[in-house]
């Protein structure tokens, strides 16, 4: 179990006090609203800032208890920042070798992640995803028992997100770190994450699966909003979609014909009166 319990004050009017509990192995998000303290407990638990009191601790080992500090080289801990954080003078290759000077474990990361053509590249040829898959094989390099991503796919297109997604999803799956993702994506931390750990001024004011955190399923306002289908599946032999409408979820049981024509990324237009729920899929212009 990965335990953050401790406190830390970034300025006079702002403080971080949580008490917080990750299973290993498990794929958990942060969330809340900007400035509510999700980077800066990814920073502390990274080591690159001290708390001030109470203590981090992975399984038996301590991080920082505000006496003891180990150092982010030796946390076995990887990061993955939304800018990428390449070095712009360095190849791909040389990238990954800058981390862990071990030609095989490189070849065997570039082929993972399917980067292998782009081996001797300049970072500047690459698209913003294949940077993102470079960073991503970086981190692993050293093969990191936790792997702390901060919004590493907001500055990426639905497409690139929706395919790096299922590039942490192999990661998890082959590697089991213990992944924590701060993100805003509702859609994403749905498909991606076990568990959320909601923050608000520095504090964990709520936490649950992301179907406790973000589902909404009563009411019978009549309303029209526009959404996107984050999940498709089957209960019971009724089709169900998921629908990210703004910040939140909804369930919404298809018709045969509804479900035969949408697809996980299909944006739909959400509309109810009384309690009968239509879904009207959008067709939109790529040019």
């Amino acid at each position: 179990m990965i335990k953050i319990d401790c406190e830390k004050r970034l300025n006079e009017n702002f403080k971080i006090s949580v008490n917080l509990e990750i299973k290993k192995g498990s794929f958990v998000c942060l969330y809340g609203a900007s400035g509510s303290g999700k980077t800066t407990i990814l920073r502390l638990l990274a080591g690159f800032m001290k708390i001030d009191s109470g203590a981090i601790t992975n399984g038996e080992i301590t991080l920082d208890n505000g006496r003891k500090f180990m150092h982010a080289k030796q946390r076995k801990i990887g990061f993955l920042f939304q800018d990428y954080a390449l070095f712009e003078n360095m190849s791909v290759i040389e990238n990954l070798l800058f981390a862990k000077k071990d030609l095989q474990k490189a070849g065997e990361m570039l082929k993972f992640l399917e980067l292998e053509k782009y081996a001797n590249f300049a970072i500047s040829q690459l698209s913003g995803g294949q940077k993102q898959r470079v960073a991503l094989a970086r981190a692993l390099m050293q093969s990191p028992e936790i792997l702390l991503l901060d919004e590493p796919l907001s500055a990426l297109d639905y497409k690139i997100r929706e395919k790096i997604q299922d590039y942490l999803k192999k990661i998890h799956e082959k590697f089991r770190p213990t992944i924590i993702l701060v993100s805003h994506d509702i859609s994403e931390i749905y498909r991606l994450c076990e568990r959320v750990y909601e923050l608000k001024n520095g504090s964990l004011v709520r936490e649950g699966s992301p179907s406790e955190i973000f589902l909404q399923t009563s009411g019978s306002q009549k309303f029209s909003f526009r959404g996107k289908v984050v999940a498709l599946r089957e209960a019971g032999g009724v089709n169900i979609a998921i629908i990210a409408v703004g910040a939140q979820l909804c369930e919404v049981v298809l018709s045969v014909s509804e479900a035969r024509d949408l697809r996980v990324g299909d944006s739909v237009s959400v509309g109810a009166k009384a309690f009968n729920i239509n879904l009207k899929k959008i067709e939109e212009n790529n040019d």
